[in-house]
């Protein structure tokens, strides 16, 4: 599934998003950014412990901030780890939403044309997935609505397993909705 907003196409991909070659992925971190399970044990296993020791080198940072490393041994030109939660592991909508915010500034920072985001939370954070898609959905068509010459043309929702797949697809449908005024 794809839409566009302004200038800017968002998709959705089923898949590991380690395989995407874009400019920028996005790991759904820990504040502390270290790299075990889930997305960032699937970039670190892929991309070398490298951009493990840059994102730590960088310190703890509050949830919802962003830090940005190399890429190591992916396609990427960086990784930019997102601190979706702390070390309780715990997260929740308002988190999400800045860390969702603040990578997609960051990202216009870089000035990168194809950024990959996975679903924030859903892992051991155990956020619902349902509402993760509204959140980050919301807040990429906000930003992008409301940016000026936004520089990236690309985002993908890369959505490891069918269920997260489906529950995003469900949310892009509304966004896509409201945007050309359909109601339904």
């Amino acid at each position: 599934m794809e839409v566009s907003v302004e200038n800017t196409k968002i998709k959705l991909f089923q898949g590991d998003i380690t395989t995407l070659k874009v400019d920028a992925l996005v790991n759904a971190a820990n504040n502390k950014f270290w790299m075990g399970g889930g997305v960032a044990g699937a970039i670190k296993r892929k991309g070398g412990s490298v951009i493990e020791q840059e994102a730590v080198a960088q310190g703890a940072k509050p949830v919802g901030e962003v830090v940005v490393t190399g890429a190591g041994d992916l396609a990427a030109k960086y990784v930019i780890h997102a601190a979706v939660m702390g070390q309780d592991l715990v997260t929740n909508a308002r988190i999400i939403a800045k860390a969702t915010l603040n990578t997609l500034k960051k990202s216009e920072e870089l000035g990168v044309n194809s950024l990959a985001f996975p679903a924030f939370g859903t892992g051991v954070g155990r956020f619902p997935l349902k509402e993760c898609a509204r959140i980050m959905l919301g807040e990429t068509f906000d930003f992008l609505r409301k940016g000026k010459d936004v520089k990236v043309k690309s985002i993908i929702f890369a959505l490891y397993d069918k269920e997260a797949f489906e529950a995003f697809k469900e949310e892009m449908g509304e966004f896509e909705r409201e945007d050309t005024g359909m109601k339904g």
